[in-house]
């Protein structure tokens, strides 16, 4: 039977492709320059039936359908052969070997027009997967977690990728159809019920997106056009995607839509792009400038933020287009993850062979962000990084978990399984006062028991592949390099790895004293003038011992603040020749905070500093602000007390002659 003829009309469109409603049915417009013919089949509703779709310039193929509709399923046949899902569906609801789903972005109620959004200094990140956040691993189950969320003072959602993908189960970097939320955590609508209630409650949501590959199961895109690729750069991911080459145009404008229409239809604010180091263009002006350019202007005048990840710690991604940068906002710090577990496991393996986590190296990412910027990297052998001395602190994001390095322990294993009790305290410290923008990773507030691995639901052919790439992939790590590791690794594709991975929030109150740990430094980090984001450095620090380092905050005299940090032994500091140590004229230090708190399950903490010196506590972090100083002592007690100091260094000497 031949096709319907569609009517040929002009339209605004929202997007470049995809299915559109318009007043008198539906718009279809799709990229195919390598076919001569296309045809919309709809499966469904009152225009079910193929219709022909008119030829246009540079290999598109558009038409409107009357009186198709919301709902109405479809795929697009091309040159009278197979029939696949539209490349810019919205909606998969059989997943991605399936038909597509016309969907109406305007049927949603929103209720977030006083929402301005938030730009990126200031921020408290979260990252999430939806599937494992809660046992139900829907948008709806995870929006009654929201206000917790807020009330431990997170500010940013940061959720991982939701474009869909085959299987039951995945992390989402193997994304497919880059417009369709997956089906797995449910509707589109609900996943705009999520966004508009994180705005209720002050959160924004940024969602990770993947442009730099496409997954090899369900990925039709080169049936419509082979131009979407190029074996022109090496990537470890597959085909590259052509964003620089013949053709290139249409795939450019695919891409930059996409950032553009999660910010515009699910009123998100802002995107985490992965992996950019893998996102090749040679173009006069790179894909990703136009990719942050797009965003700004979806969002109408609500401030965004845009991240990315960027192995080679390029800065010039985050530095303004008219200094020559791509106009994002922050960069992921894996210095500060690597110099972070080293510091609270003693392994310096693999990728974490080059950190010492020593004190330099946080005094150093304190100042400065990255560690590398151009210095040799012995584990590449090749130098890492780029000068970022200019940037902002707030634009380095920082973390000691993620979902790639908790799921590279190996067996999955959080921070608090690696470590002790007084050293993660001390860390967390770290992360959420140090300069840098935090992030957390979802369950860390609360020392999740939920171990967070590695799982993806594949075909039988790609399985075995992918099973055998985690073990080449965890083998880099000399204490995971074993005869047998296939069979201890847990199996990427069983449903019982991804249901292990699923938060338990009770565990809040069980883990009590974590959750109020984590809870009171965010708010220290708020409401203390001295921890504010600030374009200019207003820190410095100093090593005081093998494992002790102190990190001054300048805010102005009585403001300002030091962080005294020891991931050792008790550290005794008779004679103390560092000035950042001084306080302010006419004061003394007190402590404002300490990790050895009570409520945090620790012992409590003597002053740090007394008149016979300092004395840093071990594997503890304390927080300490100027006080009015007391009065001198009498004449005859500070002697008594000199006469006492005296002995004492006596007695250390005749010890360490003996």
């Amino acid at each position: 039977m031949s096709a319907s003829p569609v009517n040929r009309v002009h339209v605004w469109r929202r997007l470049p492709i995809g299915a559109e409603i318009i007043d008198s049915g539906v718009h279809f417009r799709v990229w195919a320059p390598c076919r001569t013919r296309v045809e919309v089949v709809l499966e469904s509703g009152a225009a079910a039936g193929a219709h022909a779709l008119a030829a246009e310039a540079d290999g598109y193929f558009a038409g409107l359908v009357a009186r198709a509709a919301a709902g109405d399923r479809y795929r697009y046949r091309l040159d009278g052969g197979d029939a696949f899902p539209d490349p810019a569906s919205r909606f998969q609801p059989d997943g991605p070997h399936g038909p597509s789903q016309v969907i109406d972005p305007e049927a949603f109620a929103w209720t977030d027009a006083g929402w301005k959004g938030r730009s990126l200094p200031g921020q408290i990140l979260y990252e999430l997967h939806v599937g494992t956040f809660t046992p139900e691993g829907t948008w709806a189950a995870a929006t009654e977690h929201l206000p917790a969320l807020a009330d431990l003072g997170v500010t940013v959602l940061e959720v991982m990728p939701v474009a869909d993908f085959p299987g039951k189960f995945g992390w989402g970097y193997d994304g497919v159809n880059f417009f369709a939320p997956t089906r797995l955590y449910g509707t589109p609508d609900e996943f705009r019920r999520f966004v508009d209630a994180a705005h209720r409650h002050g959160l924004a949501v940024i969602l990770d997106v993947v442009y730099n590959h496409v997954g090899p199961d369900g990925n039709y895109l080169a049936e419509f056009a082979a131009a979407y690729f190029t074996d022109r750069y090496l990537n470890e991911w597959g085909d590259g995607i052509n964003f620089d080459g013949p053709d290139s145009g249409p795939v450019r404008e695919f891409f930059v839509a996409n950032a553009g229409y999660w910010i515009d239809e699910f009123h998100l604010d802002g995107l985490r792009l992965d992996a950019t180091q893998a996102v090749f263009d040679d173009s006069p002006r790179h894909v990703l400038a136009d990719i942050a350019a797009r965003a700004r202007v979806a969002a109408a005048g609500r401030a965004t933020i845009l991240v990315n990840e960027n192995e080679p710690q390029d800065a010039r991604l985050v530095r303004p287009p008219d200094r020559g940068g791509y106009g994002l906002d922050g960069l992921w710090n894996d210095d500060f993850h690597h110099t972070s577990m080293v510091a609270l496991t003693g392994r310096a393996e693999a990728y974490y062979s080059d950190h010492a986590g020593g004190p330099q190296e946080f005094v150093s990412a304190a100042k400065y962000g990255f560690l590398f910027q151009g210095q040799r990297y012995s584990w590449q052998e090749a130098r890492r990084g780029t000068p970022a001395l200019d940037l902002p602190p707030w634009a380095f994001v920082n973390y000691v978990q993620n979902h790639d390095q908790v799921a590279n322990s190996g067996l999955g294993f959080r921070c608090h399984r690696q470590t002790s009790p007084g050293r993660l305290r001390a860390a967390t410290a770290c992360l959420l006062l140090l300069p840098g923008t935090p992030m957390l990773f979802m369950g860390q507030e609360f020392a999740a028991s939920a171990p967070f691995h590695y799982f993806a639901d594949t075909n039988p052919d790609l399985a075995p592949k992918v099973r055998a790439g985690r073990v080449r992939f965890m083998s880099q790590f000399r204490s995971m390099d074993r005869p047998d590791l296939a069979a201890w690794l847990p199996d990427p594709g069983s449903p019982e790895t991804v249901r292990r991975c699923e938060l338990d929030h009770r565990e809040r109150a069980v883990n009590a004293e974590v959750y109020q740990l984590h809870k009171d430094l965010i708010a220290l980090r708020a409401g203390d003038p001295a921890f504010a984001p600030a374009d200019a450095r207003r820190v410095d620090g100093a090593v005081l011992g093998a494992k002790a380092f102190v990190v001054r905050y300048f805010a102005g005299g009585t403001g300002d603040r030091l962080l005294l940090v020891n991931f050792g032994t008790d550290l005794y500091l008779d004679q103390a020749p560092e000035p950042l140590l001084a306080p302010p004229v006419g004061y003394a230090w007190g402590v404002l905070w300490s990790s050895e708190d009570r409520a945090y399950g620790g012992v409590g903490t003597p002053p740090p500093e007394a008149r016979d010196g300092w004395r840093l506590p071990g594997e503890a972090a304390v927080v300490m602000a100027p006080q009015p100083a007391p009065p001198a002592a009498p004449k005859a007690v500070r002697a008594a007390a000199e006469v006492r100091a005296g002995q004492r260094r006596e007695r250390e000497r005749e010890r360490f002659w003996q």
